[in-house]
């Protein structure tokens, strides 16, 4: 069927994720290929020292990118989108999101890249003795409680960003397994949260006398594959204010953006893995069994389908490539150059490769926001040098991709050289994997690792999530979410692999020893308030 009968017979399937730096919507065929996309470009705001988006920002955003898909779909194939075979959500994870018992929302969305938790994380990685991550829904809970703020007894319903936006359009208060692993830790046998440390938080929250227990809040944890609602003639409305969307059309449980870049690059099996960058990075090793003890620097969550995954998060990566860029692009206003962004970026990604694979001695900081892995709350993003450095243009654009990827690899090196963990494919997706072999690079020297990336993992996240909504509705063999990815999706993909190359292993290594050394410039940095 072509495309133009597809989707005018509604069987195309739509999948929305909402990044950091970018919505995007993607449209796609029964043989899982885009054949339309819409985006719209947006940023969080600093508001009383806290990011956030504002719920008009939010569906601001997701009318004008489905309305960008649907102009797409117009100008290739001359038709409209009136139904669909299927939806799905996704959404960057974890933050904070309460509503009262009218549906509003108490307090702005507090988002992951709020590191203003510390009491609260710490608390209750010591009562539940499971690493509580900073950024997670159940730690900004505690810290609103440990901090008396007074719409905490108002909570009548607690969720992500993905959920939320899947409430409003079903009227479910579901989310998927993965994201609401970054909510409260999940039991891999129940798939569902530990009802120890659920029992346990109750118990610890009882003197404050709320009028809510935990499981009263939280969303139903559902696994792929399971249906999670139908758009409701209000969810379509808000979708698609033309009116044209009809009600009805099947959704599947909402998802972060860590789930979706791993259905993504196809590593949702024990002893795979990937590694998303873009505003922000994060590593997702299947395990294949439990980590001996918790650490700190890695979060354990699941898959879509509820296999434990170990996820190592940083706040950081590719803003401060993205700032420097601006700076080029600048100069060439200011020359009188044709200014295109893109080709910017290709020529500042190329000539890193020249540089020498310690760097020069140049050292970056690239933290915009705090970074829990190296212990800072807040960050300050800086360039230093010494005198005797090279300092040029090649080492200074390798400085900063190995600042992207920095963070990363010193949480890595706990779980492959710590817990000897094995891994049979890596596989990148995101921003910084765009110039083809640079990031790729990079990241196998950082990771000393080969680094696969597929032709379709630029795709990205609303892909990963199009595929889940595709899984829920079409999979007559009952398969399980692995499988059906290995026998339907990527059966024959083509990708490339990089091995690391020993000089700039070593390199890294000596780049990464000299970073840890000179943090407490980074930290003094943060303590004048600058």
């Amino acid at each position: 069927m072509d495309a133009k009968t597809l989707i005018g017979q509604g069987e195309a399937v739509l999948g929305i994720e909402l990044g950091s730096t970018r919505i995007k919507a993607v449209l796609i065929d029964r043989d899982h290929k885009v054949i339309a996309q819409g985006a719209y470009a947006w940023e969080n705001q600093l508001v009383d020292g806290l990011w956030t988006y504002g719920i008009d920002a939010i569906w601001t955003g997701l009318q004008a990118c489905y309305a960008d898909l649907c102009a797409d779909v117009r100008k290739q194939y001359g038709t409209g989108i009136r139904s669909l075979a299927a939806i799905g959500i996704s959404a960057m994870m974890h933050g904070y999101m309460a509503f009262d018992a009218q549906a509003q929302i108490l307090v702005p969305f507090r988002t992951w890249r709020n590191t203003n938790t510390g009491r609260a994380a710490a608390a209750l990685s010591e009562l539940f003795r499971f690493n509580i991550p900073l950024r997670w829904s159940i730690s900004h809970l505690y810290q609103a409680i440990l901090d008396k703020e007074p719409h905490v007894g108002r909570i009548d319903y607690l969720t992500t960003l993905a959920g939320y936006i899947h409430w409003q359009l079903t009227g479910r208060r579901v989310l998927g397994i993965g994201d609401a692993s970054g909510m409260l830790p999940i039991d891999p046998e129940t798939r569902d949260y530990n009802a120890r440390m659920v029992e346990q938080f109750d118990s610890l929250i009882a003197p404050e006398h709320l009028p809510w227990r935990l499981r009263d809040i939280l969303p139903e944890s559902i696994p792929a594959g399971v249906e999670a609602g139908r758009l409701t003639p209000e969810g379509a409305a808000r979708l698609d204010p033309s009116g044209m969307l009809q009600p009805g059309i099947p959704f599947c449980p909402p998802e972060g953006d860590a789930g979706t870049g791993m259905v993504a690059t196809n590593a949702v099996k024990p002893l795979t893995g990937n590694v998303s960058a873009g505003t922000s990075s994060f590593s997702m090793i299947v395990l294949e069994k439990d980590l001996s003890q918790p650490y700190e620097m890695i979060d354990i969550v699941t898959t879509p389908a509820g296999a434990p995954v170990a996820m190592v998060h940083c706040n950081n990566c590719t803003s401060d490539i993205n700032a420097w860029v601006k700076i080029f692009e600048e100069y060439q206003a200011l020359t009188g150059q044709k200014v295109d962004r893109n080709e910017i970026f290709t020529h500042l990604f190329q000539v890193a490769l020249e540089g020498e694979a310690d760097c020069g001695g140049l050292l970056t900081y690239n933290y915009f926001s705090g970074e829990h892995v190296t212990g800072l709350s807040e960050g300050r993003p800086l360039l230093v040098r010494h005198p005797s450095d090279h300092f040029t243009l090649a080492n200074l654009m390798r400085a900063q991709l190995y600042a992207s990827v920095g963070v990363l690899k010193i949480g890595n090196g706990i779980l492959f050289n710590q817990e000897h963990v094995k891994v049979s494919r890596i596989t990148a997706h995101g921003g910084l994997f765009k110039t083809p072999g640079v990031g790729q690079r990079i990241l196998a020297a950082a990771l000393d690792s080969p680094i696969s990336v597929m032709e379709t993992a630029g795709e990205g996240g609303a892909w990963g999530i199009a595929l889940l909504a595709e899984y829920c509705v079409n999979n007559p063999q009952g398969e399980s979410l692995p499988d059906w990815l290995d026998h339907t999706v990527f059966a024959g993909a083509i990708g490339v692999q990089l091995q690391p190359d020993p000089a700039d292993v070593a390199g890294f290594d000596a780049w990464i020893a000299m970073y840890r050394d000179c943090l407490p410039i980074e930290q003094e940095a943060v303590r004048c308030k600058r």
